[in-house]
């Protein structure tokens, strides 16, 4: 499973990228987790707002930072 956090390296992404570490370790899945702060990459996804959370390709939060149990459900 391919996870990326898309976002310019602001606060909330940082937060979203550690509650998606924890959601990850708590669920047991096999993933790479990933930070994407290349504004032409994320463009590519169409966010207009960050952070955001691609899970396997597909923009699954955008705009805000769900809570590791929120996460961890998106991965199951």
């Amino acid at each position: 499973m391919k996870i990326e956090i898309l976002g310019t390296g602001c606060t909330k992404c940082n937060k979203l990228y550690e509650a998606t570490k924890e959601a990850v370790q708590k669920v047991g899945v096999d993933a790479d987790v990933s930070k994407v702060e290349d504004l032409a990459q994320i463009m590519k996804y169409g966010v207009l707002m960050t952070p955001a959370l691609v899970v396997d390709g597909e923009v699954k939060v955008s705009g805000k930072v769900p809570s590791p149990q929120e996460i961890a459900a998106m991965l199951c």
